[in-house]
């Protein structure tokens, strides 16, 4: 399967708000549970304004029929540091097909050779095997695990930091 990234847009928000209605995409994502109304226009217009300033930059995946696959994030670009932080989340039919892992193949290539970044980061659910190993895969390393690093449905929850620099060896 070809999987491509293309600018987030008007066209993915019914897409973007059948994902927000997964267990699992609710359960290792930032997103509240439950969302409140109007979440995702308010996030797509955060990924906007963050485009349009240069501090968020948002993907839609697809596949080679522009079939909505998942989303492919930068949340946090920090041109200054010239660090970034990344992230993705996979709709429940394409996960298991290897979309995750291609997907974040392509964001981390495109923060090393658009941004210009020297640091790309990724922040993982302590709980959430299945994005540990496509960071694996992807030749992102594990730094260790922030302790209460996010507070959602009223509980402190543990994540892990991964990294990649670029002159890090190729994936595997």
């Amino acid at each position: 399967m070809t999987v491509l990234l293309v600018p987030l847009a008007r066209e993915h928000l019914a897409a973007m708000a059948a994902l927000i209605e997964d267990p699992d995409t609710l359960r290792f994502t930032r997103v509240p549970d439950p969302p409140p109304p109007g979440f995702v226009e308010t996030w797509f217009a955060g990924y906007e304004n963050g485009r349009a300033d240069g501090t968020r930059e948002g993907f839609a995946i697809v596949d080679e029929a522009n079939r909505f696959l998942g989303l492919a994030l930068a949340p946090t670009i920090d041109r200054r540091a010239r660090s970034v932080e990344l992230g993705y989340v996979i709709a429940p039919e394409a996960r298991g097909r290897g979309v995750a892992t291609e997907a974040l193949g392509h964001l981390t290539d495109w923060a090393f050779t658009e941004l210009d970044v020297l640091r790309a980061e990724l922040l993982i659910s302590v709980d959430n095997e299945a994005s540990k190993r496509v960071a694996k895969r992807c030749g992102y390393v594990y730094e260790g695990t922030l302790r209460s690093l996010w507070f959602k449905q009223d509980l402190w929850e543990d994540g892990e930091i991964w990294s990649r620099l670029p002159h890090d060896p190729p994936p595997e």
